[in-house]
């Protein structure tokens, strides 16, 4: 947990980000995953299997969308989000694709405003329902969505990492967009937990 009273600021990503992301996200992984993947999969990553993901991701237009939460240089998150590629979705529906918070602001709130900003930019597209993807035995990171209002809506997959194979279980919400003259959230340390989970690759799933 960070100090009481840091703030957090949540920006839209840039093409310069793209390492600080791969970084980030690969160290999510190695920190959350244990128990949950295999460890010598774990053992074996580096950023640079995300890096070229990260690059065009952030140079692709209009989507996804990439938000970041910081701490003055230093990336702390991130959450990206596009329409919805199930293929029972119409286009009503945008999905929460990644979220993923380093080890150093867990338990800080910061997982919790990159879910509501992450809401807020699928609705501000005119998305009104929003899924996401997340491993099936990863109680934690269930429990942090459903206090945030999502629930399961039955749907399930199976995803082949080669290495292994897991099985997603997918959550919905009806989505809401910022109050008038709103604008992104300042995130404090004692805003309220966050717990990491889910298990996708960018673009393909999410982590709260």
């Amino acid at each position: 947990m960070r100090p009481e009273g840091t703030t957090v600021r949540l920006r839209r990503a840039r093409p310069s980000d793209a390492r600080a992301v791969a970084e980030l996200h690969v160290g999510t992984w190695k920190a959350a995953y244990p128990g949950l993947l295999p460890q010598d999969y774990l053992d074996d990553l580096a950023p640079e299997d995300r890096l070229g993901d990260w690059e065009q991701a952030l140079a692709a237009s209009p989507w996804p969308v990439v938000l970041v939460a910081e701490e003055g240089p230093t990336l702390l998150g991130f959450a990206s989000v596009a329409p919805s590629r199930d293929e029972d979705a119409d286009g009503t529906v945008g999905e929460v694709q990644t979220l993923y918070v380093g080890p150093r602001a867990w338990r800080a709130g910061v997982g919790t405003a990159l879910l509501e900003a992450a809401g807020e930019a699928l609705a501000e597209a005119g998305f009104t329902t929003g899924t996401l993807w997340v491993l099936d035995v990863n109680d934690r990171a269930r429990r942090f969505y459903e206090r945030n209002g999502w629930w399961a809506d039955g749907a399930t997959k199976e995803h082949d990492w080669v290495a292994f194979v897991a099985t997603d279980v997918r959550y919905r919400r009806a989505l809401e967009g910022p109050s008038p003259g709103r604008s992104a959230p300042e995130v404090h340390a004692d805003a309220g937990p966050f717990l990491p989970g889910g298990v996708n690759r960018p673009h393909e799933g999410t982590d709260g």
